[in-house]
């Protein structure tokens, strides 16, 4: 591991277990996150995207890309802008085939999120096409928060996950921990092979 990266897992595991006081933090040999793979049923439920417009939510992510999600808040100054930063890393890295990558961003913070802020945070990150943030009732996104078992009771308190899909198999790979570039290109790879 380079000292830079080193220093990034050693911070990684400092940020979640200050933010999760209570729950155990382990550096997996996966680099310090934990990956296990599950089955999520996609909540039928339409959003709505920074542009404004109406999303299918299982439509979307049931598409015939590579599917990245995760939940976040335009507001959040904890674990969201390090796992933005990872999207836009993402996005920015040697991705074989970018237009076969969608990233998602849901909204935990639908009463505050508009299509308006959600914009302005992508910006914030220099998103690209394939990243859509999405927000829509309390009640839509609460489903969404059960079916992929990311429950917060508290917002500021979120869990640092990452859900990963492949349109090659109904399963999940979900991500506990804070992920680097080369870590997250690593399970694209295994996903898309």
């Amino acid at each position: 591991m380079t000292k830079c990266k080193a220093c990034l897992f050693i911070i990684s595991l400092l940020v979640v277990s200050l933010l999760f006081p209570g729950k155990e933090v382990k550096a997996e040999d996966q680099n310090g996150y934990s990956r296990t793979i599950a089955n999520y049923t996609v909540p039928d439920v339409t959003l709505v995207n920074q542009d404004g417009k109406r999303v299918k939510l299982r439509s979307l992510l049931n598409s015939k890309k590579f599917v990245m999600v995760d939940f976040v808040f335009t507001t959040c100054t904890t674990i969201c802008p390090i796992l933005s930063a990872e999207y836009a890393d993402f996005q920015n890295s040697k991705v074989p085939d970018p237009n076969n990558v969608l990233l998602v961003s849901v909204s935990i913070d639908p009463e505050n999120d508009t299509p308006k802020k959600m914009k302005e945070y992508l910006k914030r990150y220099g998103a690209k096409p394939g990243w859509d943030f999405l927000t829509g009732s309390r009640a839509d996104i609460d489903k969404v928060i059960k079916a992929f078992d990311a429950f917060v009771s508290d917002k500021m308190y979120h869990m640092p996950l990452a859900f990963l899909h492949s349109s090659a198999d109904n399963q999940w790979v979900r991500i506990y921990g804070l992920v680097g570039t080369s870590e997250m290109l690593a399970e694209y790879k295994k996903l898309v092979k």
